[in-house]
């Protein structure tokens, strides 16, 4: 019998390999940042394989924020949602595409990459390789962009009740920005095009030129206000479609039927955040319904009566569905964050029928919800003309103060209320009902 002799870890002669801790750290980082910081958090990971003047993320699923950017405040602060929606969709697959674009209002050379399952997608301006082997480099922010993409989609499915309202807040406060700028230069260019067609005018070849260019604009600017309405809303028909998309892994290997029951194709779209939440509540309710015993099949409906959208889930199971189990309270904190109603009935024996119903617009809040700000009376009225859309330069010939003064008293809106921009102010007070 041959001798057994015990060894600790400690004590092995095989020396441990070296591992790469700085790209396993900022692995973990990514995996673990919050929506507000992964763009910053992207572009120091992939700075050491392949160097960019800025870095910015185009997703839809943010309805809120549906870019996110670093680097260079001269390209963050230009680039349009018009100009990412076009590089998209030149896009064909996920494979890395090198090139110019127009980016931030001029053509410079960039690496986009799509992530398949959420379209979003990922540009780097003026990329440079840092690293020896350009492969290999690029390989690394394909992985790094992988991750932070799947963060992303991970994070909307399972928002909290406060990023559904400050989601819906912002995109009603996009609609409204993008409709007045509409309707500000329509008016603009169609008196100008009536000038230009005057026959007062003598070179008509200058007028000729001048208003197919008048022409052109007023077109690419109704159509840059439909693509932006676009971004917040989204089809019924293709919301549920997508539901389908994100539970097919679920089901395949449960074990358990689930049926899909197609809402109308003619019904209003939904609002970006309802459609968010709709699909999250309904994959919360399948795992809750899963978990009970004698559970075969499922069904989940969805219908659209014009002010709500309407969910029905329900299961063949025995009727063990706790109504008050933390993941139902869960599930019902995210319905009342878009003022919605979550109502369960247990039939013991029969199973369980959960009917959601979603309001598609948000509810008109009291205006007056503002005393936790601590606002002076003069800061509260420049407030007002801020949500009313006006400028600086009109708020002080309104109240006869200043321009100055009224940049002084928005940089202390913007400490009061913990803000960092106009489009965040007048989204925080219109959920708080300021209009």
């Amino acid at each position: 019998m041959s001798a057994v002799t015990d060894q600790s870890p400690t004590e092995s002669t095989e020396p441990l390999p070296d591992l790469p801790w700085p790209l396993l750290l900022t692995v973990a980082a990514l995996a673990d940042s919050p929506l507000t910081q992964i763009a910053e958090l992207l572009r120091d990971a992939t700075l050491p394989y392949l160097a960019s003047s800025a870095l910015v993320i185009f997703t839809e699923d943010c309805t809120g924020r549906p870019q996110k950017k670093s680097g260079e405040e001269t390209i963050i602060s230009r680039v349009s949602i018009a100009e990412l929606d076009t590089l998209r969709t030149s896009l064909s697959d996920e494979a890395p595409w090198f090139g110019d674009a127009e980016l931030a209002g001029q053509l410079r050379p960039v690496l986009a990459l799509k992530h398949a399952s959420s379209q979003a997608i990922l540009v780097l301006t003026d990329p440079r390789p840092t690293v020896s082997g350009h492969d290999a480099g690029l390989d690394l922010v394909k992985y790094l962009w992988r991750i932070a993409a799947r963060r992303i989609q991970e994070k909307v499915a399972d928002a909290p009740p406060s990023y559904l309202l400050e989601s819906r807040a912002a995109s009603a406060e996009r609609i409204r920005v993008t409709a007045e700028l509409t309707d500000l230069h329509s008016t603009t260019l169609e008196t100008l095009l009536a000038a230009l067609r005057s026959s007062s005018l003598e070179d008509a070849a200058a007028r000729t030129t001048v208003t197919d260019l008048a022409a052109k604009a007023l077109v690419g600017l109704r159509t840059l206000s439909d693509r932006t309405s676009d971004l917040v809303k989204e089809p019924v028909a293709t919301a549920f479609e997508r539901l389908r998309e994100d539970l097919r892994p679920l089901t395949r290997f449960s074990g358990i039927e689930v049926e899909f029951i197609e809402p109308p194709l003619n019904g209003r779209d939904l609002p970006g955040e309802v459609a968010h939440a709709a699909r999250a509540i309904v994959r919360g309710l399948l795992l809750a319904m899963m978990e009970q015993p004698k559970v075969s099949r499922v069904r989940t409906q969805w219908d659209c009566d014009g002010e709500n959208l309407l969910i029905n889930v329900r299961d063949d199971g025995g009727g063990a569905l706790a109504p008050d189990a933390p993941s139902i309270g869960r599930l019902d904190r995210r319905v009342q964050a878009l003022a919605g109603n979550l109502q369960i009935d247990v039939m013991p024996g029969w199973g369980a029928d959960v009917f959601v119903t979603l309001p598609l617009d948000p509810p008109a809040r009291p205006a007056g919800d503002v005393a936790g700000w601590k606002l002076a009376p003069r800061e509260l009225e420049v407030l007002q003309y801020l949500v009313a859309g006006q400028r600086n330069r009109t708020i002080a010939s309104t109240l006869g103060i200043s321009e100055n003064t009224v940049k002084f008293h928005v940089r202390n809106l913007f400490k009061k209320l913990d803000v960092g921009s106009r489009t965040e102010a007048i989204a925080l007070a219109n959920s708080h009902g300021l209009r």
